[in-house]
């Protein structure tokens, strides 16, 4: 299961992400999501288990938790939607 977690300090790694949910479960991935240009960490990211039930049971504990000095929100990552493509004379 892919796991949104959201409102993550700047200061968070993926190695101390890795760590928390790995108390509930084995973790396959962590991925923290950054801005292209800046390289600046974008305040969320998703971390994959492969078993559900513990995948489950960290969003339900983890979810509102603080974490790194904010409060974490986390849920089950839904599928991206698709964004048209926009052109860039479509802003004039």
């Amino acid at each position: 299961m892919q796991i949104y977690v959201g409102n993550i300090a700047y200061t968070t790694t993926p190695e101390s992400l890795e760590t928390l949910f790995g108390e509930y479960g084995e973790v396959e991935s962590v991925k923290l999501i950054t801005d292209r240009e800046t390289g600046r960490a974008k305040g969320f990211g998703f971390v994959t288990m492969n078993d559900d039930s513990a995948a489950q049971n960290a969003i339900d504990e983890l979810n509102e938790k603080e974490f790194d000095g904010r409060t974490l929100r986390i849920n089950e990552a839904r599928p991206r939607e698709e964004r048209p493509r926009r052109n860039f004379n479509d802003r004039f």
